[in-house]
């Protein structure tokens, strides 16, 4: 099978690094080509890029500042690629990251839309393969808080201890960034179509207002009372995964209240206002367990005896975070997504750990993907 060899501008941005990591998980029809900004700004790493390269996702570009500065970044971006695709004779399919900005007055709207301009020219003078989309406003993990979308904003601020407030209810159509990743894989991989421009389907339309009361509701029942709220819907579901996105790592473990008397003792481990599935495991002294990821499961653990470190890391990252839990004084620590992580026994008995999950396990399509920390 020939795999498909694909390039990304703006690989380490926000929407870059969930494409890249959808495109990571396709490893057996995709081939992803590193991509580093610098090379805007060298022609011979340019040229090896592009001769590689199947298909060129061109997502990279500024989205505030001044707006000559912007407009003039992007459009510039967008020539410096034309110039190179011309110099060297490559074709390969491009895929252009536009804005439903693009009818607004504003300077990221017009460097959008003269950008699509720019690459349907080139296209139809060389023969070339442009794909254009027309994206609506992206969230997800990771985005920069006033930088990216009001939904990075607004979960930022209510997880620092920040007011939110609404400038302009506008409705905003709002596509989560996992979605967008597949709808881009899905060009990559699909066959040539007439359609060298794509208007994207937003996961869902809202109010601002309703995203900001969506999210304080998060916050009132997660952070607050450490309840999981009830999620009625693959929209809310994605919002609650942004939103924890924005805890700090230090916010876990969350200890637990523990109620003895005579009898023993007693603690809640999940309450929730949405299903799912729990079970129990048992790990010998040294074990460790996991090593691996998910990108839409939530996840508990804890750990209601012996001792145990939970280790985390985001992928494409050194850091490790680590917790030092203990069956002696139960807390639960929250898996946060694209995040690989394990459970060790540390301790010289047999550990047992209790796991939650909003989503009862499907060996078929489980949301698990092995990475070693």
């Amino acid at each position: 099978m020939t795999k498909h060899r694909v390039g990304i501008t703006g690989q380490i941005g926000f929407i870059g690094s969930h494409l890249s990591y959808y495109l990571g998980l396709k490893s057996d029809e995709i081939d992803l080509i590193p991509f580093e900004d610098e090379y805007f700004e060298d022609e011979g790493k340019f040229k090896e890029f592009l001769l590689q390269c199947d298909t060129v996702v061109h997502l990279a570009a500024m989205n505030r500042g001044n707006e000559d500065e912007l407009y003039d970044c992007n459009v510039g971006l967008v020539k410096k690629l034309i110039a190179f695709l011309g110099a060297y004779d490559q074709r390969p399919h491009v895929i252009f990251s536009s804005s439903t900005q693009e009818s607004r007055d504003n300077a990221y709207g017009w460097s959008k839309k003269e950008g699509r301009r720019l690459l349907s020219e080139w296209a139809a003078a060389g023969g070339g393969r442009v794909t254009s989309l027309i994206i609506p406003n992206v969230f997800g993990c990771f985005g920069l808080p006033f930088y990216n979308s009001v939904v990075s904003t607004f979960c930022h601020q209510l997880t620092h201890g920040e007011q939110p407030e609404i400038h302009i209810d506008a409705e905003l159509p709002l596509i989560y960034v996992n979605d967008l990743a597949r709808k881009i894989y899905g060009y990559i991989v699909g066959p040539g179509q007439e359609e060298d421009v794509v208007r994207v389907r937003p996961t869902a339309n809202q109010k601002v207002s309703d995203i900001l009361g969506l999210l304080t509701e998060f916050k009132s029942l997660y952070v607050d009372q450490n309840i999981i709220p009830e999620l009625n819907s693959g929209y809310e579901v994605a919002m609650f995964n942004t939103f924890r996105s924005y805890l700090a790592y230090d916010y876990f473990p969350v200890m637990l209240t523990t109620h003895n008397d005579d009898r023993g003792s007693l603690f809640e481990l999940v309450k929730a206002k949405v299903g799912g599935q729990a079970f129990l495991s048992t790990t010998k002294p040294g074990i460790v367990r996991g090593n691996h990821f998910h990108t839409r499961k939530i996840e508990r653990f804890c750990v209601v005896r012996g001792e145990a470190v939970v280790r985390l890391r985001k992928l494409r990252t050194d850091r490790v975070i680590q917790y030092d839990v203990s069956g002696d004084a139960p807390a639960v620590v929250d898996i946060p997504l694209f995040h690989t992580h394990n459970i060790e026994n540390t301790g010289s008995r047999e550990l047992v750990t209790v796991f939650w999950s909003n989503e009862l396990f499907d060996p078929e399509d489980s949301d698990t993907y092995y990475e070693g920390i």
